[in-house]
């Protein structure tokens, strides 16, 4: 299947825009830019932000995970231009990806975000992107007081924006490439003489794969309540998120040679995926490697479903002068299925009963991951400020009981199937989970020398218990205890004068056995017994330092770092993903990261902002290990999915209400095999976007219109890498674990404000 082939001219008015607004300007206006806190001044560790204003300049719906991908140590990959594709998002930092993360929305942590998260959920369904007012990123590792267990390397902490002070609507509308349209609303009812302001906001997205068939949809209401009382304050808010996504096919280096960029699953022709399962395929579906299998080459359709609720309310209270507390209650339900169209478990040959999805022995059926979520915590935290010293310290409590199955479903036809499906023929297991979490911290800062030394050292200590229970099937159950009495953290600033510091810190960290289908449980009962008394949490300890200086007209930072990860944990699988049979969960050694990162923000000229930045990363297994008798010598090799280099640069001008950006990022090329045998080569990717915005117009407080065009070079390359998991080896480039980055987009928005 061909691309869609755009003109130029739409690009070139884009590019003549984003240069030439300048000309429409008036010399005596400046605009401040937020750039000012993305380096984190005064912090002991590499602390890096973007803002409301960075969000704004991207793709409407675009992800924050997507906008922070320009802060060095970043490597982001989607599939889709919004980078909210969940089965192909991929999310690391200095070699670790996001399972080894921590990420947190007002301090309620959201767990690693993985796709079968049991823990939390994805930022995307967690609040819309235009509530986000600033997204904090560590690179390292994050403050001791970081609600994560998972966070062997860095931390993202999302902070949602509070209710306007003044009464007011806003209503965006959005459309553009794939049939795109996005309606996004909100009202603000403004601060009341009881000291209390609301906001409640619906965000709705629908858009067409662009490649293939199926919609990707999502609908989301927030609302979030603010009391403000002398120096204290009481917060409340409720988000709910509904998604349904259809997927891309995964793709391997063989099937894209074979059967070309534009690839996809089947559907809407279920005839060719019927064909298919009995055998009957095209001739370059069929030359497919054997390795994979031609059926793997695609299947008629798949999906993902995601219904998630979310709410917390927070109190923040000056006990004293110098005695504030912080407690934020929380709880989340979450449902989800993922579909798969499998062509080896056929559909029963005779109908189930009245009201009962089932099949008429067609050779296909519909396999299902099925996930549930309900969990509650609390996160409590304390500041003393003594003089010299601030002590702080807080306790995290959760209690998350979730569930996890496999089931088939019969299929009689190409119906729509993209719901919660229900009473399946075939269950090959099913294991619920009690996670019950405990962590406590406690730190002390120290002001030295009239402020121009800061230390700070501190622990952590968390406590993970998992009570499995197998209901059906072969996999494990049984109870499982990640704990560690002290993960000490300490750091230290040092101001040279006022316009640059250096900093330090080291910490150690442990991420938390997890109870997902890649975790240990995922084994059978006889080899979960053998290999659990043995078992260890995977551990970490990090070292950093750098430097930084801020003056008129350039701000910078350089920081090297240096990870150990000992006791890396891996599942190895015996066999195709789609497939679904018990792995083993087995220590495969150490993993050690070094590198450089730094960063430049240069005022080229009035209203002209410019922002750099350089990743240069050597993340390396340091380890060989068994899978089964056979050795896999990763001593010495890349870690997957991790550039040695990335370079991204974004020039942005804003002057009288004309606003225009461009940005570049260069990643380098990444390996998906533990060996080292076969990588994706390394590309370039452009995004760039015009706008106006006027105040006091046509009755509203202000109007504006955005133009945005994401991979403005229409770039051909394998953006997901992993997406179907790493293998040890596949010098034939036949294992689909890739992804295809989507072709050029537009984007068009008018915003308004009453």
């Amino acid at each position: 299947m061909q691309r869609n082939k755009w003109k130029l001219k739409p690009v070139v008015i884009l590019l003549a825009s984003v240069f030439s607004t300048c000309v429409f300007a008036d010399d005596a206006a400046v605009v401040q830019t937020e750039d000012v806190s993305v380096l984190g001044h005064g912090q002991s560790r590499q602390v890096q932000s973007i803002t409301a204003e960075d969000m704004q300049k991207a793709a409407p719906g675009t992800s924050p995970l997507k906008v922070l991908e320009k802060l060095p140590g970043v490597s982001f990959q989607s599939s889709d231009p919004f980078g909210a594709y969940e089965w192909s998002t991929r999310f690391s930092v200095r070699g670790f990806s996001q399972n080894y993360m921590g990420f947190t929305l007002d301090g309620i942590p959201l767990g690693d975000m993985s796709y079968g998260n049991n823990n939390g959920l994805h930022i995307s369904r967690a609040i819309a992107s235009e509530n986000i007012q600033r997204a904090d990123l560590s690179q390292g590792s994050g403050s001791l007081g970081v609600a994560s267990t998972s966070n062997l390397g860095g931390t993202v902490q999302f902070y949602s924006a509070d209710p306007e002070n003044k009464a007011g609507m806003r209503l965006d509308q959005s459309l553009g490439s794939s049939n795109m349209t996005r309606t996004f609303a909100r009202v603000d009812t403004g601060m009341m003489d009881s000291g209390t302001k609301v906001y409640l906001s619906y965000a709705g997205q629908n858009a067409d794969k662009w490649k293939g068939s199926g919609a990707q949809k999502q609908e989301q209401f927030n609302t979030k309540l603010v009391h403000l009382w002398g120096e204290n304050k009481f917060s409340a808010f409720v988000n709910t998120s509904d998604r349904t996504e259809i997927d891309y096919q995964d793709m391997s280096i063989d099937m894209q040679q074979k059967l070309g960029w534009g690839w996809d699953n089947y559907a809407p022709n279920w005839q060719a995926a019927i064909n298919a399962a009995n055998g009957t395929l095209a001739p370059n579906v069929a030359s497919i490697n054997a390795a994979t299998g031609p059926l793997d080459a695609a299947y008629y359709q798949g999906s993902g479903l995601r219904k998630d609720r979310l709410a917390g309310a927070a109190v923040d209270l000056a006990l004293t002068d110098d005695v504030r507390l912080k407690s934020t209650l929380y709880t989340h339900k979450n449902a989800g299925q993922g579909h798969w169209y499998t062509p080896y478990v056929p559909s029963p040959g005779t109908a189930a009963g009245p009201g009962v999805y089932s099949g008429l022995g067609l050779p296909i059926s519909i396999r299902t991951t099925e996930y549930s979520i309900d969990r509650t915590g609390i996160v409590n935290d304390l500041t003393w400020n003594a003089g010299a010293h601030t002590v702080s310290a807080g306790l995290w409590y959760e209690k998350s009981d979730s569930t996890l199955a496999r089931n088939y479903y019969g299929v009689t036809g190409p119906a729509d199937t993209n719901y919660f499906l229900s009473n399946p023929f075939r269950t090959d297991f099913l294991q619920t989970f009690t996670t019950t979490t405990t962590q406590i911290y406690a730190q002390d800062t120290v002001a030295l020398m009239n402020g121009q030394l800061k230390a700070n050292f501190g622990f952590k200590s968390p406590k993970v218990q998992i009570d499995a229970t197998n209901l059906v099937g072969s996999r494990s159950g049984g109870n499982l205890t990640a704990k560690k009495s002290i993960l000490p953290q300490a750091g230290v600033n040092f101001a040279l004068n006022d316009m640059s510091e250096i900093f330090a810190s080291v910490s150690q960290n442990m991420r938390a056995y997890q109870p997902g289908v890649d975790g240990p449980f995922n084994q059978t009962q006889s080899v979960f017994d053998a290999n659990t008394p043995n078992l260890k949490p995977e551990t970490s300890i990090s070292y950093e330092a750098g430097y930084r200086f801020h003056g008129d007209a350039l701000q910078g930072s350089v920081a090297a770092y240096l990870t150990d990860f000992r006791d890396r944990l891996l599942s190895v699988a015996t066999c195709q993903g789609i497939v679904g049979c018990p792995s083993t969960f087995v220590n495969v050694g150490k993993v050690q990261s070094t590198g450089v990162e730094s960063a430049l923000i240069w005022s080229v000229a009035q209203n002209w902002n410019w922002f750099n930045s350089l990743t240069l990363d050597n993340s390396q297994y340091k380890s060989d290990y068994m899978s089964g008798t056979t050795l896999v010598a990763t001593n010495g090799k890349t870690v997957v999915n991790t550039p040695k280099v990335m370079f991204a640069t974004d020039i942005g001008y804003e002057k009288n209400g004309w606003f225009s950006s461009l940005d570049g990022k260069y990643t380098g090329q990444r390996y998906y095999t533990y060996t080292n045998d076969n990588k994706v080569d390394g590309y370039w990717l452009f995004n760039a976007s015009t706008g106006y915005r006027e105040k006091n117009v046509a009755g509203m407080k202000e109007l504006a219109v955005q133009l945005s065009i994401t991979n403005l070079a229409n770039t051909h390359y394998f953006a997901t890498v992993g997406s179907n998991g790493f293998v040890a080896s596949d010098p034939q480039g036949a294992f689909a674990t890739l992804q295809e980055g989507a072709p050029r987009q537009f984007f068009a928005t008018m915003s308004g404000k009453f």
